[in-house]
């Protein structure tokens, strides 16, 4: 009877170890994203640091008027785009990376590290080395070019090792039972490969569509004349000092947890639209 207590009064006190800890990494994590959404509720007259002078939705409206510095508009509008084309090249080229390495080829070990060896390269360096190369080419930088290029380096290899992942877990007998059935080769991939594929190819997506959304050093030298949202952001730090910045970061944090809340209710109903159909089929 005693060892038993002494027992749930270890496991009780590791439990409220670990729910401190875990505790305190969410305030480490979310508690700085806390204080720039408090303060972009500055009044009129308020600064950048507390105490509040006021409380107001002033600087939410000045972000959409006419700035001295700063175009956050253009440059919003510039970094979905290039997520959104990051995101379908990822999905596509991890998938059709994956079906590829299904089978051993020859130089299909060499060409994975290469592939992935832009994890391990430090970001900015990547970006410089992109810059120069068009530079050397004659050709002007662009933030749907080279930035592109350069965000891919960083989303492919993640998007790999995912697909990988997921290709080493995938039973082939859906294949042969499909192929059974008379199913060619692209109706196995469309009818059944790819619906059980699905769920994971969207987590691919908002994979890629973050990372690129908010890469900033792989950015910096390929963007060419026109700012993404990140280096927009940056360049106003040096210039701007009224809590409209702080409305920003707090639109776009929002937006950034209402794209994650999208995928996660794609999945969800995903999930019940199968269950749904095995029920029916049942």
């Amino acid at each position: 009877m005693g060892g038993n207590h002494t027992r749930d009064t270890r496991r009780g006190l590791s439990f409220h170890l670990l729910a401190a800890f875990f505790g305190l990494f969410v305030l480490f994590l979310y508690g700085p994203i806390a204080t720039i959404l408090v303060l972009s509720f500055q009044g009129p007259d308020g600064g950048l640091t507390f105490p509040m002078n006021g409380v107001s939705t002033h600087w939410f409206r000045n972000l959409f008027e006419q700035q001295a510095v700063g175009d956050f508009g253009g440059s919003f509008r510039r970094s979905i785009a290039l997520g959104l084309a990051v995101m379908v090249l990822t999905v596509v080229f991890s998938l059709l990376a994956g079906f590829a390495f299904r089978r051993r080829f020859a130089g299909s070990g060499a060409l994975f590290y290469l592939a992935v060896a832009s994890l391990i390269v430090p970001s900015i360096l990547v970006s410089l080395g992109i810059g120069l190369l068009f530079n050397i080419l004659g050709l002007e930088p662009t933030w749907y070019g080279s930035a592109l290029g350069a965000h891919l380096t960083w989303t492919l290899p993640f998007g790999l090792l995912i697909v990988f992942a997921i290709f080493n877990r995938f039973n082939p007998a859906y294949e042969e039972a499909a192929r059974d059935l008379g199913a060619g080769p692209w109706q196995t991939v469309r009818h059944v490969v790819l619906p059980i594929l699905l769920p994971s190819l969207i987590g691919v997506g908002l994979f890629g569509f973050t990372l690129s959304y908010d890469e900033f050093a792989r950015t910096l030298m390929t963007a060419g004349s026109f700012n993404t949202l990140p280096l927009e952001i940056y360049g106003m730090t040096t210039n701007v000092t009224t809590p409209v910045l702080y409305a920003l970061g707090s639109l776009t944090t929002l937006f950034s947890f209402t794209v994650i809340g999208l995928f996660l209710l794609g999945l969800v109903g995903l999930r019940r639209r199968r269950l749904r159909r095995a029920a029916t089929a049942g």
